[in-house]
């Protein structure tokens, strides 16, 4: 068995309030949950309304796959995301 782990720093230099963070970083995670059968969560700057950290585990048995699967995760929040794409890593343990 693998999993892949992948982190994602986002920055919402648009967001004014932690009510409307929440919102929307719930609904990212509920999309990618629901799309790529993945598990979300937020991991960093719970306090911050204008940055995160989201961490996303998926696990297989190919390690490869789990590659793929985490860069397109990776690849939908930087096109879908509603502030900046900071940084991002995948580690496959």
């Amino acid at each position: 068995m693998r999993i892949g782990v992948c982190t994602i720093l986002l920055r919402l230099p648009n967001v004014h309030s932690l009510k409307e963070k929440r919102r929307i970083l719930k609904s990212l995670k509920d999309r990618l949950h629901h799309r790529f059968n993945v598990s979300v969560a937020e991991l960093k700057y719970q306090d911050h309304h204008q940055c995160a950290e989201l961490g996303i585990a998926y696990i297989t048995n190919d390690p490869q796959q789990a590659n793929v699967v985490l860069s397109k995760v990776a690849r939908f929040v930087e096109q879908t995301n509603p502030g900046e794409f900071a940084d991002y890593s995948i580690e496959i343990l």
